[in-house]
């Protein structure tokens, strides 16, 4: 999900529906403010749920901007028939990495 499509979802008051588990954070006095500030602006969003949703929202960001690298093992064609090399960046450990995760936490 991008930011916009995030503010719109802000603007319909509709809450995401995924499963959330409580954590503890710090913040900067200025990123706090900038939550609060947020959360005045949509009434209907606590300072929590904003901030779950930004970072949900970077995180897919962030998952999208991690490099593709280019491994020597083919592992399929495109639409074009070009081939199609297996990623060695990092995008494949943080998936596997990521499932670990959840299937841990899920168990809990």
């Amino acid at each position: 999900m991008k930011m916009q499509k995030l503010l719109e979802r802000w603007q319909s008051l509709s809450p995401s529906p995924e499963a959330r588990r409580t954590v503890g954070l710090e913040l900067g006095v200025h990123d706090l403010a900038r939550i609060n500030a947020l959360a005045e602006l949509y009434p209907g969003r606590t300072p929590a749920l904003l901030m779950a949703e930004l970072l949900h929202v970077a995180l897919d960001e962030l998952q999208e901007a991690l490099p593709y690298v280019n491994g020597s093992r083919q592992v399929g064609e495109d639409e074009f028939g070009q081939p199609l090399y297996e990623d060695i960046g990092p995008t494949p450990r943080f998936l596997t990495l990521t499932q670990k995760h959840l299937k841990a936490l899920e168990h809990h």
